[in-house]
């Protein structure tokens, strides 16, 4: 037999929902770890170099960028309950200060020519601000008017704005 309808019993439960995974300082150490291991653990790439008149195949280390999605592999918790953390006031400031360090891991990475910069502009948000629709010469807008006024009245707003 069920609990009976319109009960309170949810009263006397001593917490609401599941335990966190983590406490903010065991995120955060979590977080350190990862690190840790994207430098123990690069990428590596095979590069045919001459050494002593003989070509060899050189295997090379290549840095390996920090992602959100990473890390969330790294610590077996779903990209959903990192954004859950983030929108919990006693991990905002953890789960802030891992998004900052890793735009910032990806940025140094990317300005030393560690990482394809191409791929981290995209990622981070970043774009050339030049305009490659008119090379910055001026558009002169073509209005058609209905009447012989109408085109005075085009013309006089026009010439306004080539005077500034």
């Amino acid at each position: 037999m069920g609990a009976p309808k319109k009960n309170k019993y949810w009263l006397f439960r001593n917490k609401h929902g599941r335990d966190k995974q983590y406490t903010p300082e065991e995120l955060w150490s979590e977080f350190v770890s990862y690190m840790e291991w994207l430098e123990k653990e690069p990428f590596y790439e095979v590069k045919p170099m001459v050494v002593s008149g003989k070509l060899k195949m050189a295997k090379l280390p290549k840095m390996r960028a920090a992602t959100q999605s990473g890390f969330c592999l790294f610590a077996d918790i779903t990209t959903n309950t990192l954004k859950n953390y983030r929108n919990n006031k006693d991990f905002f400031h953890v789960v802030t200060r891992i998004d900052e360090t890793i735009k910032t891991q990806k940025f140094e990475g990317a300005a030393a020519e560690l990482l394809n910069s191409n791929i981290i502009a995209r990622d981070l948000g970043l774009r050339d601000g030049m305009d490659h629709t008119t090379l910055g010469e001026k558009i002169t807008p073509t209005v058609i008017a209905q009447s012989e006024e109408q085109q005075k009245k085009i013309n006089d707003l026009l010439s306004k704005f080539d005077k500034e």
